[in-house]
């Protein structure tokens, strides 16, 4: 059985699950790609080993991009190399974007994006990288097609996200919002309810500039406030002892204090691929405190 339809089966929790990324560098690769896109693809895998290096050793996030259907039909001998350098940071939420012409110029290109183009409008980036996990792309493209349908512009083809087994996954840029378990009939409306500042909690795995126990957190006191706007819950402290996590939020100007504790799951399979089961963490809610 596929590792999403597994979850599914478990009813393994979504909230707290989002990978961490305070910072993106995307880059546009056209075509094919292997189990690692910057490897194995039509960049040349020195430049991109080199590439990679670069970003991950500035603390932020490579990840792959590439139209879908028709555009990238279109695009078959790639000429301009698009790239993106997304803040997810709470309060420095921004894309900029730009190009160049030879991919060896990536390797100059200030990871700040202050050569590119700042852009107010959102970026889609859907999970379908079958090479890593066929749960992707057998779940991600019904949901990039019709994410590309109301929305062509924003939306993108992504390289592994992290958290296979709530395929079909995908994030929202720039506020680095993890969604999963969508599907084509779903996507559409998420993406509404975030160009109107809100989540929706059914599909929402966390924020990506967060640590997990933080996201946890967060949708605990949102399903106790039902309040679902993006900016709602303030994130102030996080103290952790003997295993009880207390997070602090300030909303609307009261101080909300959650209290979870950490547990593993049993053991499981995480990925399609994965050969050995291994617990997870998991988190559950103990108090909301006021004060």
């Amino acid at each position: 059985m596929p590792c999403s339809d597994r979850s599914v089966e478990r009813d393994d929790p979504l909230a707290g699950t989002a990978g961490y990324g305070e910072r993106w560098f995307l880059v546009e690769i056209d075509g094919a790609w292997g189990a690692h896109a910057f490897l194995q693809s039509q960049l040349d895998p020195a430049l991109g080993r080199a590439l990679v290096t670069r970003i991950e050793g500035a603390g932020i996030r490579p990840l792959a991009i590439r139209r879908t259907g028709r555009k990238a039909d279109q695009r078959r001998d790639q000429t301009t190399w698009r790239w993106a350098a997304v803040d997810s940071r709470v309060g420095h939420e921004s894309v900029h974007w730009g190009s160049v012409d030879d991919p060896a110029d990536l390797l100059t290109v200030p990871l700040d994006g202050s050569t590119g183009v700042l852009s107010t409008d959102p970026v889609i980036c859907v999970c379908t990288h079958a090479r890593h996990d066929q749960c992707c792309a057998v779940k991600g493209r019904p949901v990039v097609t019709a994410l590309a349908k109301a929305y062509p512009r924003a939306t993108w083809e992504c390289s592994h996200l992290g958290g296979d087994r709530f395929a079909a996954t995908f994030i929202l840029f720039p506020h680095g919002l993890y969604y999963g378990r969508a599907t084509g009939a779903d996507a559409p409306g998420i993406v509404d309810a975030y160009r109107n500042g809100r989540l929706e909690p059914r599909w929402f795995r966390g924020r990506s500039s967060l640590p997990n126990v933080v996201q946890a957190a967060a949708a605990f006191a949102r399903a106790d406030r039902g309040d679902n706007r993006i900016t709602a819950f303030e994130y102030l402290a996080w103290t952790e002892d003997g295993g009880v996590h207390e997070v602090d939020f300030n909303h609307d100007g009261e101080h909300l204090t959650v209290r979870l504790g950490e547990t593993l799951s049993a053991p499981l399979l995480s990925t399609c691929a994965a050969v050995t089961a291994r617990p997870v963490r998991e988190f559950e809610l103990l108090a909301i405190d006021v004060r």
